[in-house]
């Protein structure tokens, strides 16, 4: 079985991608391209990963074994004869840790090359093991006495057998491979720790053989060491060693033959060999030493020779004192970077788009977040930002932003502190300091002007730049956000209470109005400033008049609530909806009335408002928790039925004034017909919370009206007091706020308290501009159409396509009924029945002979019985027929 390398399930290669370790080149694993399953599978039983953190401890330890082999190897065969036991004891040691690993290999799983994947099958693993180094581990590891008795006797030689242990160092080849690719080791220090470790090998080996040769020749006293020693065999062990090494040393480094040199052919013939392959590893040792010192030194020297370029050019054109120290403290920041190995926007230039945005929004975004400028702003909009923004350090006094340059960028300070100058009279007035999460250059990218001070930094700081024209590519696809930001951006520059601020406030204005501004700006934007001309330009442009903010308020809810008559007059005029309904279940002519508004609240209802499509028992709520008389009045004087329930809790006006104590008002709402023993939603009738409130003023009221008492309840009632909250998404924290707060803060900013939203733009984008065309024609198109057509298409469609009811018409013989979606509007209705049943009705009445007169009273389930003009005048004077009359 193979095993795709990101899906090995061992625990230990489980543990190394946990610390990071599957970034480390040193594992050698890639995965494939294009490998999209996320199963984990489990190696077979017994068979072991070759990253499994026990293994790989393993190896480790047989690697100091391949060390004390690489050493002792030479060694013995060229001082010893026979075994001795210290050395011998433990060779047989070392060849038996060695053994246990021939059999261990059996049941380790190896990578294919070709494939990129694991392989556990233990056939295939032995095979592959047999067939490439099996035989050279099973010789190494023979004991020598073993191999000297059965060797032939040319060959029984004590030390010969040994040097195929050096076959082990392949080990060791392999180690040095992958610490120089892992990033936990230090490149400079692994280098030269291999080139050590090889220049130690070589000498010792040259040592044993050469004093192999000597010691083997017929006449001692002619070889190069019994030409200076005397009965040199005689010698301790360690004299004889420490000369050799010295003569491998001297030779190696080529200081020429003093004292040592060859005597006889043979040596002669083992020095020429020897120089030729010192010839090789010099060149090897000084080709990577002087590798490693220009690598070290060649970012120093074109650090020297760029600071001696701008020096030059500085006094070649007498630039002035100030700028040349700018551009020198310039360069040697940018040097200190790199050489600290920063390098951070070469590094994110080299990584992905998803990488870089993430390592930006973990760094920058909590204080991109805090910025005046974005307060109020969408997530998604601050992510893009974020990720399009720049890090950038400069030196102490350098010159970030020039006065009256053109505003290409602006910045936002993360570290240090930088001063805001202003040139009057060719003299440096400072307005401002800046510090950290404060905005420079803003003004004259928003504005699109030139800039208006000079940034000059106080010390070492770092701050974040963002381009313009990318912020406003980003802005066009966020036009929510684009208004909230251009109105922190007004209400900052009403807070600065700066002369200079105060013109460049009027100005920007100015151009809102006209249209002139690259930010993009919606209809709320211009109905909460109640600029008519600015709203105009807008409609004009193709904006969807129906278009909501994230509370689900459209324009005219914003106009209407704050009695703006031109802007109400202008919305309409451009096929707005006089009667869509906000995440609240508030519609524009109950603003008006709540605001007071008459004179809007007479347009609106000129205009087809109606306050049946909106919930006319929460009105009429909160209007007794308001304790005012007067909007219950004029709910009434609108046509509302101030005794129905609040369609979300049930509750009625009633309730509430029961609640609240409010005789005056109870009173009031007996008189036109409120019922005391109508349950809420909790099973809660007025007459009940009187009797457990204890309230006896109401329970006289109630026992004068006559009505039969009804049960109360024993458990005690929630107080339903309502509470209009912010809020259109269910994922988003619900802040109480008054309702003359949802656009204005405590400083005044349209959306200063606001929670975080999300974007809620696509119909004032072209997309959404072009698909509300092709909807139809009450929005762009055909802005001028009926109130009753406006009232059709955007007031009923949504709610009549979700009611089923059942239509008859027992004169044609139709009894059963036929079950269909209820229409728009009364008309269709009446227009269905006739070609369903063909008759021309006179009304349409209910089962129990109620005649239907208004398509909003009808209920999911309802039997709507047909009579044709005739019949209806004939049961005219019957106002219920009976069920004959009916079926």
């Amino acid at each position: 079985m193979v095993v795709p390398i990101s899906m090995c399930g061992d625990p230990e290669l489980e543990q190394l991608s946990r610390d990071g370790s599957q970034y480390s080149l040193s594992t050698g694993i890639l995965p494939a391209l294009g490998a999209r399953s996320s199963r984990r599978l489990q190696l077979r039983r017994f068979i072991i990963s070759p990253y499994n953190n026990h293994y790989r401890v393993w190896e480790t330890f047989l690697i100091t074994l391949v060390v004390y082999t690489a050493w002792v190897s030479p060694f013995e065969f060229g001082f010893l004869k026979k075994p001795k036991a210290p050395l011998s004891i433990t060779d047989n040691i070392v060849n038996g840790f060695f053994a246990v690993d021939i059999i261990l290999t059996f049941f380790v799983a190896y990578l294919d090359k070709t494939t990129y994947l694991f392989v556990d099958n233990p056939k295939q693993i032995a095979w592959k093991y047999t067939r490439t180094w099996f035989a050279f581990d099973v010789i190494s590891s023979i004991p020598s006495e073993l191999i000297e008795k059965i060797s032939p006797k040319p060959l029984q030689s004590y030390g010969l057998f040994n040097m195929l242990r050096l076959w082990r160092l392949r080990r060791v080849s392999a180690l040095f491979s992958r610490l120089e690719k892992d990033r936990n080791f230090n490149y400079f220090w692994v280098r030269c720790a291999k080139l050590i470790c090889v220049t130690l090998f070589a000498v010792h080996c040259a040592g044993c053989f050469y004093y192999l040769i000597a010691a083997r020749y017929h006449d001692p006293k002619r070889t190069w060491i019994g030409a200076v020693m005397d009965n040199f065999l005689q010698q301790s062990l360690w004299t004889r060693y420490v000369t050799s090494i010295y003569w491998s040393i001297t030779t190696l480094t080529t200081v020429g033959y003093g004292d040592l040199h060859p005597v006889n052919s043979r040596e002669m013939i083992f020095d020429i060999f020897y120089m030729l392959f010192n010839l090789g590893l010099t060149a090897y040792l000084i080709g990577n030493m002087t590798n490693l010192v220009v690598h070290g030194t060649s970012r120093t020297r074109k650090f020297r020779d760029t600071i001696q370029a701008a020096s030059s050019f500085a006094q070649r054109n007498q630039l002035p004192a100030r700028l040349q120290d700018q551009m020198l403290a310039h360069l040697c920041l940018k040097f200190r970077t790199d050489s600290e190995g920063l390098q951070q926007q070469e590094t994110l230039d080299s990584l992905p788009k998803a990488i870089i945005s993430s390592i930006s929004h973990y760094l920058f975004y909590s204080l991109v977040d805090k910025v005046y400028l974005f307060r109020g702003v969408s997530n998604d909009l601050l992510f893009q930002l974020v990720s399009e923004m720049k890090a950038e350090y400069f030196p102490p006094k350098e010159d970030v932003i020039l006065q009256n340059e053109a505003p290409t960028d602006f910045y936002i300070l993360v570290t240090g502190a930088v001063d805001l100058v202003v040139y009057r009279n060719g003299v440096e007035h400072i307005v401002r300091e800046a510090k950290t999460g404060d905005l420079c250059g803003e003004i004259g990218v928003l504005c699109y002007k030139p800039q208006l001070f000079t940034v000059r930094t106080k010390r070492l700081s770092q701050l974040l730049r963002l381009n313009r024209t990318t912020f406003l590519n980003i802005i066009q696809a966020n036009v929510g956000d684009g208004t909230i930001i251009i109105n922190n951006l007004l209400q900052h520059l009403k807070d600065l209470n700066d002369p200079i601020m105060d013109g460049v406030l009027m100005e920007t204005e100015n151009m809102l109005a006209l249209g002139r501004m690259d930010l993009p700006v919606s209809l709320c934007f211009a109905a909460v400033r109640g600029d008519d001309v600015l709203l105009h330009q807008l409609l004009k442009r193709g904006l969807n008049p129906n278009e909501s903010d994230n509370n689900g308020r459209t324009a005219l809810h914003i106009a209407a609530s704050k009695g703006n008559e031109n802007c109400v007059l202008l919305l309409l005029d451009y096929g707005a909806d006089p009667n869509v309904r906000d995440s609240d279940g508030n519609i524009p002519l109950w603003e008006a009335i709540l605001g007071g508004h008459e004179s809007v609240s007479n347009v609106l209802v000129e205009n087809g408002a109606d306050l049946k499509h909106g919930d006319i028992g929460q009105f009429a709520c909160t209007a007794v928790e308001q304790n005012n008389l007067n909007l219950l009045k004029g709910i009434m004087h609108h046509g509302g039925d101030i005794t129905l329930p609040n369609s979300s809790t049930g509750t009625t006006a009633l309730h509430v004034a029961v609640s609240e104590d409010n005789v005056e008002i109870v009173k009031f709402l007996l008189e036109h017909g409120a019922a005391i023993d109508k349950a809420d939603m909790h099973g809660w009738t007025p007459r009940a919370l009187a009797d457990q409130q204890g309230q006896v003023d109401i329970k006289a009221i109630f026992e004068s009206t006559g009505e039969p008492k009804s049960q109360s309840f024993a458990a005690i009632p929630e107080n339903r007091s309502k509470v209009r909250y912010l809020g259109r998404f269910t994922s988003e924290p619900t802040i109480p706020m008054p309702h003359d707060a949802s656009f204005h803060g405590t400083n005044g900013s349209w959306s200063q308290s606001r929670p975080r939203r999300r974007n809620n733009n696509f119909h004032n984008s072209l997309f959404g501009i072009m698909s509300a065309a092709h909807k139809g024609k009450n929005n762009l198109l055909f802005p001028f159409n009926t109130d009753s057509d406006n009232a059709a298409n955007n007031g009923m469609n949504s709610r009549a396509s979700s009611i089923r009811v059942t239509i008859s018409c027992p004169e044609k013989g139709e009894v059963a009924g036929k079950l269909m979606l209820l229409p728009g509007n009364f008309k269709e209705l009446l227009e269905i029945g006739a070609k369903k049943f063909g008759i021309f009705p006179a009304k349409v009445i209910c089962k129990d002979g109620a005649e239907i007169e208004d398509i909003e009273v009808i209920r999911d389930g309802d039997h709507l019985v047909f009579v044709s003009a005739d019949d209806g005048m004939h049961k005219s004077n019957s106002p219920t027929p009976t069920n004959s009359e009916l079926l």
